[in-house]
């Protein structure tokens, strides 16, 4: 059995596929917050007896630990004359003009009086311009021993050129302060710009304790070797990723992203948007043909993280986001969680606060019970803490319970017009792939506030980020910055040589001795302050090689920003970066038809508060609906790990694979009746 465990912030979810059958088991567990690792053993010891052959792992530790800002001291080491590169960070403010006179540049990763720095110095080239300093690297790396700060970050001037003189200080903490962890930048990020390859660096120094410390328990408690998902939609050894934590700081939500693609895919949707709805936030991401979007322009919280990434907004808009009332009396969701402990007024945990769990449970929405009846939900606290909420708000209860979901939709639905409006997307282009145990729950109202054609619900859509840890290859991106106008095709060529072998390498001690290697690099225009990554042709880097790159990055040019200069000698192309991703190819499981038959069970029925009371909602269970099938609104369709209601004019039915494609208006077949 291959093995897919996604810690999320309120269940941890497990997705087991049988190598020789092809059988797929799934099971969820809660979260273990204080120690994930007991919700990852818990999680797999509920699959029962058999031997394993690998396990995969989408964590939360480096994420959480970035979002929640718990970052201990920090000490940064950079060229002398350069200690306030962090203090002058960049110019832009949040949320435009009409924020500055209000916003408040937050606290630096590392305050001023940690930043120590030595000499030396490098010029664009790489070229040794002054020698660096032995003796003031020595007194830095006492100096911080003496302070007793335990994780560094080193960033010099020009480093991605030459990593000399970083490497030379990284011997010097060796020697000088052994009990430091050292991330230094021309490992973690050789790519140009100060400002955003310090931050990298530190933020990579900042999670790496808590991440060996973690994959060391795991790795103790499992006693086999496992894998760690990664941001950039490849996956890595634990004892490869422990070095580079930061590759992990997306590392569920990419997974699911992933996975959502090709459950997509298999059923006739390569364009899609994906929205993972989880107990803590909600993840979204734009697929294009089959391929989810990627950058290296993302964040983690307030921490610019310049590393390839599957491009993804996250909102705090899941089912544990706290509802609360502003102090100008508004209602409000989000984005603080109560996560999984104590988790909604209904776990009985001890919540205080209502959530968006707490309305949907109000509402008739879903069943008085988690996971088929193992964990039982206490409607009373739900009712009690909405009518509280109400009374405050000087609303009816159904009223207050609605107003939290449709601000949680609402808060959604800007995620993605984030991903897709804003970016020259026509949201109503793309059907709406939707997974995660509270990610279903919204899907009528989103295609009614977006104008969706659709949205698909896969089988067991809890479980879909585990799912995508199976599908996954080995991958390991490797960048060097090389600006010029005049591109030197024997140094590109060379360049790209020596990542290849790094790859290889790599990879090699990965198991893979023949594996792909994909290149690809990144262009401007001169006087343009960021550049465009398109895909770079394999084989020998010549005229003709040279004259497709840049016709890529024309075309690309003009998709993004709507112009390009093609024919324009007064606009000359910049090259900037060269980039290799080494690639181990993994087996992906078959996405099978759904065949068998299929128990027949009558709905039963509950009280439901979709627009109005309805007294005698039909309750499906999702078992039960065989291919073709149709359920019509106002229903409510039950499995396992998640719920989908169906409100009035929408109608879902069952493809071929087991998804639920939910709709507006009758189905067809009921339309052409009614016409008749």
């Amino acid at each position: 059995m291959r093995i897919g465990v996604d810690t999320g912030g309120t269940f941890t979810d497990v997705v087991a596929v049988d190598e020789r059958t092809g059988e797929v088991v799934t099971t969820k567990t809660p979260s273990t917050p204080a120690n994930p690792a007991d919700g990852f053993i818990t999680g797999i010891e509920k699959l029962g007896e058999f031997d394993v052959s690998s396990i995969v792992h989408g964590t939360t530790v480096a994420t959480n630990q970035l979002l929640e800002d718990r970052i201990s001291e920090l000490g940064f080491i950079t060229t002398e004359g350069f200690e306030y590169v962090l203090e002058i960070a960049r110019q832009s403010v949040p949320d435009g003009y009409g924020n500055s006179y209000f916003w408040v540049k937050p606290p630096r990763i590392v305050p001023v009086h940690l930043v120590k720095t030595v000499g030396g110095r490098l010029d664009h080239l790489g070229e040794e311009v002054r020698p660096f300093s032995e003796e003031q690297a020595a007194e830095a790396a006492r100096w911080f021993r003496s302070k007793g700060i335990t994780a560094i970050g080193v960033c010099f001037l020009h480093s991605y050129a030459n990593p000399e003189h970083e490497r030379r200080m990284r011997e010097v903490l060796e020697r000088e302060h052994p009990e430091a962890v050292v991330s230094i930048s021309s490992d973690v990020l050789r790519e140009y710009r100060e400002y955003e390859r310090s931050v990298t660096t530190l933020v990579d120094a900042a999670v790496k304790p808590a991440m060996r410390r973690y994959i060391a328990n795991l790795a103790d408690r499992l006693g086999m070797p496992f894998s760690v998902m990664k941001s950039n939609g490849g996956i890595l050894s634990a004892r490869e990723v422990v070095n580079q934590p930061i590759t992990t700081v997306l590392s569920g939500p990419a997974a699911g992203a992933l996975g959502a693609a090709l459950i997509a895919s298999t059923a006739g949707h390569p364009s899609v948007i994906t929205l993972d709805g989880g107990g803590t936030s909600t993840d979204v991401a734009v697929v294009i043909d089959g391929e989810p979007s990627t950058t290296t322009e993302g964040s983690i919280g307030r921490y610019p993280c310049k590393i390839p990434m599957i491009d993804i907004v996250t909102v705090g808009a899941g089912g544990g986001s706290v509802a609360w009332i502003s102090p100008e009396g508004t209602l409000k969701v989000g984005p603080r969680s109560a996560g999984a402990d104590p988790g909604p007024l209904c776990y009985g945990r001890g919540g205080a606060e209502v959530t968006v769990t707490d309305a949907h449970v109000y509402l008739g929405r879903i069943p008085p019970h988690l996971l088929g009846g193992e964990i039982p939900l206490d409607v009373a606290a739900a009712r009690a803490g909405i009518e509280d909420l109400a009374d405050k708000l000087g609303l009816s209860p159904e009223r207050t319970a609605t107003g939290i979901l449709e601000i949680s939709a609402f808060n959604q639905s800007n995620a993605i017009r984030r991903l897709t409006v804003k970016r020259g997307l026509d949201v109503r282009d793309f059907p709406l792939v939707t997974f995660g145990g509270s990610g279903p729950l919204l899907a009528c109202r989103l295609i009614d506030i977006l104008g969706l054609p659709a949205v698909l619900v896969p089988p067991g859509p809890g479980n879909v980020s585990a799912f995508g840890l199976l599908t996954v290859d080995v991958k390991n991106d490797y960048v060097r910055t090389h600006v010029t106008r005049s591109l030197d095709l024997e140094a590109a060529a060379r360049i790209f040589g020596e990542l290849e072998s790094t790859a290889a390498e790599a990879l090699d001690r990965e198991g893979f001795d023949d594996p792909v290697h994909a290149r690809s690099a990144d262009l401007r225009y001169y006087g343009q302050a960021y550049e465009v990554r398109v895909p770079a042709p394999p084989g020998e880097v010549d005229e003709g090689w040279r004259a497709e790159v840049t016709a890529r990055f024309h075309d690309a040019h003009e998709k993004l920003y709507g112009y390009a200069y093609r024919d324009d000698p007064r606009h000359t192309v910049e090259w900037v970066n060269l980039r290799v991703s080494g690639i181990g190819p993994i087996t992906r499981p078959a996405i099978r038809r759904l065949e068998g038959d299929f128990p027949e069970r009558e709905p039963h029925t509950r009280a439901v508060h979709f627009d109005h009371p309805t007294p005698e909602t039909p309750i499906h269970q999702r078992a039960a609906l065989a291919p073709g099938a149709v359920v019509e609104g106002p229903a409510v369709i039950e499995e396992y790990g998640s719920t989908i209601p169906v409100h009035p004019g929408f109608h879902a039915e069952v493809d071929p694979f087991g998804n639920l494609v939910v709709r507006p208006g009758k189905p067809e077949r009921a339309a052409d009746e009614e016409g008749e």
